[in-house]
């Protein structure tokens, strides 16, 4: 188990992530980070980490390279968790005529930014890429793939903590027909949040 009492964790990735957090006062958001927070006050109470919520909707890889030294590097974390991957492939999808993040480029920006974290000793948490839509088999989820590996590999690469969301997702979607994960195929019920929060928790807090 890392040491999580009185550190820092940033929280980055894409609206699966932000949920909110500029409506929120207290700039958590509403949906899995506000709940890991609430778990980890209800844990460690006075000696909780701080948590910092930096997910923005709509990002790729790429715009997380763009703001990593701002929102990442200078808020001089302990840890940080990223949750990327779903928008590279759904803009496959909705806006094919856009410039396209491929796994190739995905895995080279997604490394560059690991490498960045190394000489400040700042611990990745690397989450799979959830589901594009509540079909295993869908395009999207086979498109998906490739990321989801990609995301894999990193964690163990860089040796950091890998919190297996997309594998978590699917085995619901396989073992359950009654209760939706997201509200459009990407976007998390609570249900999908609660999801999220739990398996980010089983992979780092009681790893």
């Amino acid at each position: 188990m890392p040491v999580l009492e009185k550190s820092k964790i940033v929280f980055i990735g894409d609206s699966t992530t932000d949920t909110g957090r500029r409506e929120d006062r207290q700039g958590i958001g509403y949906g899995y980070v506000r709940l890991l927070r609430d778990y980890l006050l209800t844990e460690f109470h006075d000696s909780s980490p701080e948590i910092i919520n930096m997910g923005t909707n709509g990002n790729r890889i790429t715009d997380l390279a763009a703001r990593w030294k701002r929102d990442v590097i200078e808020q001089e974390p302990d840890f940080v968790s990223i949750s990327i991957g779903i928008n590279d492939v759904w803009r496959q999808l909705d806006q094919p005529e856009m410039e396209q993040v491929y796994p190739d480029r995905f895995h080279e920006i997604y490394r560059q930014l690991l490498d960045l974290l190394k000489s400040s000793a700042v611990i990745p948490i690397l989450m799979e890429p959830t589901i594009i839509e509540e079909h295993p088999g869908s395009l999207g989820n086979q498109k998906l793939k490739p990321y989801v590996e990609i995301t894999r590999q990193l964690a163990v690469q860089y040796d950091g903590f890998l919190v297996p969301t997309h594998q978590k997702f699917t085995a619901f979607l396989i073992g359950n027909h009654k209760e939706r994960l997201t509200t459009d195929g990407v976007h998390m019920t609570s249900l999908g949040n609660m999801l999220m929060a739990k398996t980010w928790l089983q992979a780092v807090v009681e790893h």
